[in-house]
C-alpha cells in the first residue's frame, strides 16, 4: 500500500518541518489538498504556499483540486512539478481535454470522484489515466468518519481498470485508519491519503505511515 499523508492535518505554523516529518518517516506522496471556498465550503491553500512544501518535500507531490476552473489552477501549480494533480469530474465540462492538458505538462493526471459518484462515470477516460482518488469522506474538510460504500465502489472501479487501464492505480481519501486499510487493500486500492491518522497518532507518524502500509 502507498502513503500519500495529507498536510491539511499539519501544524502550518511548522510546515516545513511537518512535511520532512512524513517523508522521512516513509511516506510515498504527499497530499495536497487545494480548495477554493466555491466548488467546497473551505478556503485552503494558493502555489506560494504549495512551493514551500515542495521545497521541504523530498516526495513527490500530489496535488487534489476541489475547485471551480480547474484548468486555471493547474497552470498556478504546473510549474512546481508534482507527480500527480487530480480533479472533480463533477466540476469539468470536457475532462478529456484537461487531462491532455496535465499530461502535456509532464504531470501524472488523476480523476476525483466525491461519494455519490458512480465510476461507471469515468469509464470511458480511464485509458488516459494514471489515478482516480476516490473521496470516502465528502470534500473540504479533515477528520470525517469514512463512508463505508467506497469499498464496493472501489470494487467495481478495480474491475473496470483491469479492462481499460491495469497500470491506473486507485487512491482513497478520507478517515483512513489502519483498520478500514485492510478492507480497501482487499478490493484493490493502491493508494490512501490520511490526515488526522497520521498526524495526530499517539505513536508518532512514522509508526502510523507503517500501520497503513
Amino acid at each position: 500500500m502507498l502513503v500519500a499523508p495529507s498536510i491539511l492535518s499539519a501544524d502550518f505554523g511548522y510546515l516545513a518541518r511537518d512535511v520532512e516529518a512524513i517523508c522521512e518517516g516513509g511516506c510515498d506522496l504527499v497530499h495536497v489538498d487545494v480548495m477554493d471556498g466555491h466548488f467546497v465550503p473551505n478556503l485552503t491553500i494558493g502555489p506560494v504556499v504549495v512551493e514551500a512544501v515542495a521545497k521541504a518535500a523530498t516526495k513527490p507531490l500530489d496535488i487534489h483540486l476541489m475547485v471551480e476552473n480547474s484548468s486555471f489552477f493547474i497552470d498556478l501549480f504546473a510549474p512546481l512539478k508534482p507527480g500527480y494533480i487530480s480533479f472533480h469530474i463533477e466540476e469539468e465540462k470536457h475532462p478529456h481535454r484537461l487531462i491532455q492538458k496535465i499530461r502535456a505538462l509532464g504531470i501524472k493526471p488523476a480523476i476525483t470522484l466525491n461519494p455519490h459518484t458512480p465510476p461507471e462515470a469515468i469509464e470511458f477516460l480511464l485509458e488516459d489515466l494514471d489515478m482516480v482518488l476516490l473521496m470516502s469522506v465528502n470534500p473540504g474538510f479533515g477528520g470525517q468518519k469514512f463512508i463505508p460504500s467506497v469499498i464496493e465502489k472501489a470494487k467495481r472501479l478495480k474491475a473496470m481498470i483491469e479492462k481499460r487501464n491495469p497500470d491506473c492505480l486507485i487512491e482513497v481519501d478520507g478517515g483512513v485508519n489502519d483498520v478500514n486499510v485492510k478492507e480497501l487493500e482487499a478490493v484493490g486500492v493502491d493508494v490512501v491519503v490520511a490526515g488526522s491518522f497520521v498526524y495526530k497518532h499517539p505513536e508518532g507518524i512514522g509508526k502510523a505511515i507503517s500501520l497503513l502500509k
